[in-house]
């Protein structure tokens, strides 16, 4: 029996979220285009008859401007050590900048096999493939590399078979009916944040959280109510939007992934709370499940 810890590490917004839902064939990580959608530590597992892959999506590791961003970022790397295998993912469609190449730096602090992935390859031609083949390996001693498109699952059976080949000798370490280790209850609150991440712009994304605070439920009904925070009174009245419009668009489409994933009608109850600069305050970071490392 095959089993291991395999992290998905790299840049924002690059599609590590993307390529977990895709590798295990289900939602259990959050997507949009924005930056740092991804801030927990989500945990998707793989199975098959002899082999179990427990997929680790970190946040993206980027230049951090507060206390959040720091621990974040001590996240993403702790998970580049205690593991059996590393996918270092990049966007092959765009050029190798500061922070790939800070990523590999912290890379080479590893003894971990190491796996570059390629992602959007649906985006480029396979002469450019073979450039970002060229301009990576001569940067580190990468044990493979898979050029992959995550979003159109392009190649991601191969990279199945690749990360078997390093996995070690393990019994299962979950179910074979369990996709993600995550609460449902936090699951709830994610599909909550990703249709705030892609129904609002600018600043709006990175001021906002939230936080499940009932989850109740019956063989028929689940109740649940999920707080919505941001930090100024200016992104509340954005959140609800004109006549409650846009709290009301996020409900209707978070309920319907909620409903998908308990298999059961959702009451979803959203509420709008304003707490000035909590990513910068210790209190509210740990309220809101943040651990530092």
């Amino acid at each position: 029996m095959k089993s291991g810890f395999v992290s998905i590490i790299g840049r924002p917004n690059v599609g590590k979220s993307t390529l977990l839902n895709s590798l295990i064939n289900a939602k259990v990580a959050i997507t949009s285009n924005k930056p740092q959608t991804t801030r927990n530590i989500i945990h998707g597992i793989y199975n098959e008859k002899d082999m179990q892959i427990v997929f680790v999506d970190t946040p993206g590791i980027h230049k951090p401007v507060n206390k959040l961003g720091k621990i974040l970022n001590k996240q993403a790397l702790s998970l580049a050590k205690d593991v059996d295998l590393i996918l270092f993912l990049v966007d092959a469609s765009d050029y190798l900048g500061k922070g790939d190449k800070y990523v590999i730096s912290t890379l080479k602090h590893s003894d971990v096999p190491v796996i570059l992935v390629l992602n959007k390859i649906d985006k480029i031609n396979n002469e450019i493939i073979m450039q970002k083949i060229n301009e990576y390996k001569d940067l580190y001693s990468f044990a493979e590399i898979v050029p992959v498109s995550a979003l159109n699952n392009d190649n991601t059976d191969r990279l199945i078979k690749v990360i078997k080949n390093y996995l070690p000798n393990n019994p299962k370490y979950f179910e074979d009916d369990y996709l993600t280790s995550n609460s449902l209850s936090f699951m709830a609150s994610e599909f909550v944040r990703e249709k705030l991440l892609n129904l609002t712009n600018d600043e709006v994304p990175h001021s906002i959280t939230c936080l499940t605070t009932e989850f109740k439920e019956n063989e028929k009904i689940s109740r649940i109510a999920v707080d919505i925070i941001v930090d100024r009174e200016s992104l509340k009245k954005i959140v609800i939007g004109k006549n409650g419009n846009m709290l009301k668009e996020v409900g209707i489409k978070a309920r319907k992934d909620i409903e998908l994933l308990l298999g059961k009608q959702v009451y979803l109850e959203l509420f709008v709370k304003v707490i000035p600069k909590w990513k910068d305050k210790e209190k509210y970071i740990k309220e809101f499940g943040f651990k530092e490392i």
